[in-house]
């Protein structure tokens, strides 16, 4: 099809309006970014990281699991609008937050931990440190004292004057999801089929309630059938919703590459779990891993990295809350 000077030259027009808004595009995302860095408050707070890293250590001394449910609470405060701090939010007669959506009603905890760790810091820095940066300090500090790996974490995040049920129960993954959904709902948040697979080895730690996996032991035949008897002896077919059990069957309070071990023999404890290693493509990924520990520990760190990137708040956007619950 022949285009005349008329239709070249409009397309030409096109072409650089479209080429000019992916500028000023991409130079906003820089802009946000330059905006970040992990000395963010090496003047306007140094004590921030040691303050941070004290309340970690006591929580964790005193109950290991908290280094799991703090971990979760930074996974599903990123993956809901990005990492801003929205989780931490309590519901007030005119405002529903995150905290009672499906995926946390009950469930997600260590709240009083960044509670703690946040009067501390505003004792030092007033009004200076968001809550959020102060859940991705917690995270890597909780990970590290389980035996985790660190990751290069960069700060300068701001805290969100809002939350969203809906888009919680909407963007959360379920234990129930199957492998092309988890996939697809962390190919949305910019992460791979690799990152997916990397950080669902979080579940190296901490433990889950009876409700998330009954389905599993019960219904489902990828699953050591020992292995389906023990875990129903604790999650009965009706009732006991909140009992919990261990998502690692080997080391449930050290952070090491025990659950990928679990999947290879089919000891998966959730059926989002299994599905890493149930005849699909992330069958040999799970694998060596098993056998690999430094290889899950780089590729965690390097999944951990792009999640805490995910949609923050920077410059004059949002705000920092002199209290994680409450906007100000």
């Amino acid at each position: 099809m022949a285009f005349s000077s008329h239709t070249f030259g409009f397309a030409i027009v096109l072409l650089c309006l479209f080429l000019s808004s992916f500028s000023v595009v991409i130079s906003r995302s820089s802009r946000s970014s330059s905006q970040m860095s992990p000395g963010f408050y090496r003047r306007s707070c140094p004590r921030l990281k040691r303050i941070v890293r004290n309340g970690m250590q006591q929580a964790v001394a005193k109950e290991p699991r908290l280094g799991a449910s703090v971990l979760r609470l930074f996974f599903h405060d990123c993956f809901v609008n990005g990492c801003d701090g929205s989780i931490l939010l309590d519901d007030t007669p005119s405002f529903t937050g995150e905290k009672n959506a499906f995926p946390n009603r009950n469930s997600a905890r260590g709240f009083e931990v960044i509670d703690k760790i946040k009067t501390d810091v505003e004792a030092a820095c007033p009004g200076t440190v968001s809550c959020a940066d102060i859940l991705a300090l917690a995270t890597r500090v909780g990970v590290r004292q389980l035996g985790g790996p660190s990751w290069r974490l960069r700060l300068g995040r701001r805290d969100a004057r809002t939350a969203s049920q809906s888009d919680a129960n909407r963007d959360l993954p379920s234990p129930r999801s199957n492998l092309s959904t988890l996939i697809t709902s962390f190919g949305k948040k910019g992460l791979t089929a690799r990152d997916m697979t990397a950080l669902s080895g979080a579940h190296t730690i901490g433990k889950s309630q009876c409700r998330a996996f009954r389905t599993h032991i019960y219904n489902e035949t990828n699953i050591d059938p020992s292995f389906a008897q023990a875990r129903r002896a604790n999650c009965p077919f009706t009732g006991g919703d909140s009992n919990l059990a261990n998502l690692d069957r080997f080391t449930p309070n050290r952070f090491d590459n025990g659950y990928y071990k679990n999947l290879v023999v089919d000891k998966g404890l959730l059926h989002s779990d299994q599905e890493l290693f149930n005849g699909g493509s992330q069958d040999s990924l799970v694998r060596r891993y098993s056998n690999r520990k430094n290889l899950f520990f780089f590729h965690f760190s390097v999944a951990m990295k792009k999640m805490s990137n995910i949609g923050p708040l920077t410059g004059t956007n949002g705000e920092i809350r002199t209290n994680c619950r409450l906007v100000n």
